[in-house]
């Protein structure tokens, strides 16, 4: 969705898939998944999801396309690219990270829900898609120029109804590159953990079926010291109880040694809770920018230590 209309992009992966052009289709999960020529032998999926600590629920497939494009068909989920279109984009701007973060773009689409809201391309989508390819780029060691520069190549000046002007998307693009480049910063100044690792223990027949039903971390209950951790989560109806936030972005309950997976840190529209913690657990947590841990009625009922 980030240059073409939709019915282009289906119309092609039902050709890719109909008329069985999968010599340079493969699963997301396959080495030999590749973006495009320029790239070498970079598996750009595969890089993005580690930053992001999620697994692909998508297929990235080359297709006969104008460029680049995030569908669905009959349920799944592609990704499709023109691999001549990313090798020429690559080449004008000098860099690969340009076709980085076209894929980074798509990826958004679908993380973000937007190919499923059957409202097809619009500014406020795109917006959205900009913003966490700029998050990636800067995850992935892109300065932000690099992050912004096929943004600034293929975009245009003026907002159309499907587009936001070339301006819009590269501040876009921006926000999302300084939000990573914050976290960054924020992970470096604080203290390195230990990164020893806890001695592993033959699990009890009770224990083995608890794992088959939910995998959870075992770990001692200092886990302050666990290279998993982030930092530490206060809630103020809770203050003995230990939770934390891990670097795969997991709120965590740590309970006689035992780590409880109860959450995840997601990221919202609102400049002021950038985030907030989903969970089957818990009401709905908003998280401020400085921290501050706020309820949906905007009570304050914990920080992030």
């Amino acid at each position: 969705m980030l240059y073409f209309k939709n019915i282009t992009a289906t119309l092609s992966l039902m050709l890719v898939l109909l008329l069985g052009a999968t010599a340079s289709a493969a699963p997301v999960s396959s080495a030999s998944t590749r973006a495009a020529t320029t790239t070498g032998t970079r598996d750009i999926v595969q890089e993005i999801i580690n930053v992001i600590g999620l697994k692909p629920r998508f297929e990235l497939r080359a297709a006969n396309i104008d460029n680049a494009a995030a569908v669905v068909y009959n349920g799944k989920r592609y990704i499709l690219y023109n691999e001549q279109f990313l090798a020429e984009i690559n080449n004008a701007v000098h860099t690969d990270w340009a076709g980085v973060s076209i894929i980074a773009h798509e990826i958004g689409h679908h993380l973000n829900g937007h190919t499923l809201s059957g409202r097809g391309s619009n500014p406020y989508d795109e917006l959205e898609a900009d913003e966490f390819s700029g998050f990636v780029l800067r995850k992935m060691g892109a300065s932000m120029a690099d992050a912004q520069a096929a943004i600034n190549l293929l975009s245009e000046e003026r907002t159309s109804s499907t587009h936001p002007g070339r301006n819009y998307r590269l501040e876009a693009v921006s926000k999302g590159w300084r939000s990573a480049n914050e976290q960054l910063l924020a992970s470096a100044r604080a203290p390195q953990p230990n990164q020893n690792a806890i001695a592993r223990t033959q699990p009890t027949q009770q224990r083995q079926a608890q794992t088959r039903q939910r995998p959870v971390q075992q770990a001692t209950a200092n886990n302050a010291d666990s290279r998993f951790i982030l930092t530490r989560v206060f809630f103020s109806n809770a203050p003995n109880d230990e939770f934390y936030l891990t670097n795969k972005l997991h709120l965590v309950h740590v309970v006689d040694g035992t780590v409880k997976v109860i959450g995840k840190l997601v990221k919202t529209n609102d400049p002021d809770f950038p985030y907030y913690f989903e969970s089957d657990y818990l009401q709905p947590v908003f998280v401020s920018e400085r921290g501050e841990l706020v309820n949906k009625r905007g009570q304050r009922i914990g920080y992030l230590v």
